[in-house]
């Protein structure tokens, strides 16, 4: 299991960019390398939804609600996988999270709060 902290979120107006980071700092490379990783977010009375992943050699995946505006990427030596989200608008505005693909339970992070504001 990986212990991961996102950072990055932040305000941003309809039309911005943000790019979130999600770092195992603690893991040992292999263990990290050994895992797809997703980006989730939870809007006020949603569930949680997952908006992107991504496998080791880079083959990523997008809900629809993302594509083409989302990029998800890794930078495996460095544990880290990053969301760059641009063309943000109201319905970007979550808690972003990071976990593993299938979820464990036990690597929710404090997540990192987007809020998309005119």
């Amino acid at each position: 299991q990986l212990q991961l902290v996102e950072s990055g979120g932040g305000l941003v107006q309809p039309g911005g960019s943000l790019r979130l980071s999600c770092v195992a700092s603690r893991a040992i490379l292999s263990t990290f390398n050994a895992y797809v990783i997703g980006w989730y977010r939870q809007a006020p009375g949603k569930q949680r939804e997952l908006v992107a992943s991504v496998t080791y050699n880079g083959v990523t995946n997008y809900a629809d609600s993302v594509k083409g505006r989302f990029t998800i990427s890794r930078h495996n030596s460095k544990k880290t996988v990053y969301l760059q989200m641009s063309g943000l608008n109201a319905e970007d505005t979550a808690v972003y999270y990071c976990n593993t693909i299938p979820i464990s339970s036990n690597s929710w992070g404090q997540g990192t709060q987007v809020t998309v504001f005119s």
